[in-house]
């Protein structure tokens, strides 16, 4: 989880306490104007330990719920024994309502359906409990009635959002792998070629002056180490799907993608290594998706941007890729910037064994840093 994600559970919790602590002193005072304060100790100590299960109900959702549900029964029996207010009261209900809510949309379906059940078990219970009909017990029941309504609903409502957003994903991640898959084919398809060509040249090379044999077997033995390697990704990459053709050509030089973005947003800084170097095609492929995904980023949340820069950097071990820019914090930006291309971006660097971090920047703007390593024998 990100530090802004972190930061929202923060304080959504905090929200979610201060709603809780609304309903009970309302609950409180209700009862100490029309039954007196004593009356309310029982029910307000229940409601305060149900409360507090509600905001620590993401550690264990199962049994804070069948928690709630218990100590909601022993509450409501307690009510009917020793002539105290109906129970639940709207604190209590409140917590109810979010415990039901988060099994319904986090927990597998058969739990989930359980929960749901328990909880509706707990209105009934509050049901069976009254002794006659009155305004006071039935305006009671209607919000608990209410309450589990609302939990169940919010809950399978954001379920499918939850459903949805996660199949997306899945579909982002599963069309990235396929493209990378092509483009490792037709690496290895590149290699295996080199191969032949050499074998084939050091069978004339052998009639002629055997002393040179060595360099051919020694250019296929690097070929096919080579050549293994990107095997080896194709086949984790396709162990689960089915073949695909081979993929078309290599990206466009960063030149050309800067080039065509400056002519419809902020001017890009591009920085790249002064040496001419040679990076496995893979690693080539998705530095240039990188940076375009970036630049489509800036242009469709950063419009207020100053200025881009693109570094691109090599080490002996790994290829880093940073794009920011200096958008002012004030300007509008999506709440996920980059959406699922982001997601794609991330499983492509996964699966070439590298890292992918985005966020925002201290201060303003935005980054995206990427490492992709470069294994010994790759680079050429």
């Amino acid at each position: 989880m990100s530090i802004r994600d972190r930061l929202l559970s923060v304080v959504a919790t905090a929200g979610l306490a201060v709603a809780f602590l609304a309903a009970i002193l309302l609950q409180a005072v209700a009862i100490a104007q029309t039954w007196g304060a004593r009356y309310w100790l029982a029910g307000g100590s229940a409601a305060v330990v149900v409360c507090l299960l509600a905001l620590v109900r993401q550690r264990q959702r199962t049994w804070t719920a069948v928690a709630g549900f218990g100590i909601a029964g022993l509450a409501i029996v307690a009510a009917r024994l020793f002539h105290l207010p109906t129970e639940p009261g709207p604190a209590m209900a409140l917590a109810l309502a979010v415990l039901v809510g988060s099994a319904v949309r986090a927990l597998p379906p058969a739990s989930a359906a359980a929960l749901a059940a328990g909880g509706l078990a707990v209105v009934g219970g509050a049901y069976l409990a009254v002794r006659a009909p009155a305004s006071g017990p039935s305006g009671v029941l209607g919000m608990n009635i209410i309450a589990w309504l609302g939990a169940v609903t919010v809950g399978l409502a954001l379920r499918l959002q939850d459903d949805r957003a996660a199949a997306a994903t899945e579909k982002v991640r599963h069309d990235e792998r396929l493209e990378l898959a092509r483009e490792l084919h037709d690496v290895v398809a590149h290699h295996i070629t080199g191969m032949l060509i050499q074998a084939q040249a050091a069978h004339i090379v052998a009639r002629r002056n055997p002393r040179q044999v060595t360099e051919s077997l020694a250019g296929i033995e690097a070929a096919g180490t080579e050549a293994l390697r990107a095997m080896r990704r194709v086949v984790g990459l396709l162990r689960d799907t089915e073949d695909a053709p081979p993929a078309s050509a290599g990206p466009e030089q960063l030149g050309v993608l800067v080039e065509r973005f400056n002519r419809q947003g902020p001017p890009v800084r591009l920085q790249v290594p002064d040496e001419r170097v040679t990076w496995p095609p893979e690693v080539t492929s998705t530095v240039y998706r990188i940076v375009r995904e970036a630049l489509t980023n800036v242009a469709r949340h950063a419009r207020h941007a100053h200025g881009v820069t693109v570094t691109v950097d090599q080490t002996p071990s790994a290829v880093t890729v940073e794009v920011t820019d200096d958008a002012p914090p004030t300007a509008p930006r999506a709440a996920h910037r980059g959406g699922y291309g982001l997601i794609g971006m991330r499983e492509r660097v996964e699966t070439l064994g590298g890292t992918l971090l985005a966020g925002p920047r201290p201060g303003c703007g935005w980054s995206i840093l990427a490492t992709l390593p470069i294994h010994d024998g790759r680079s050429r």
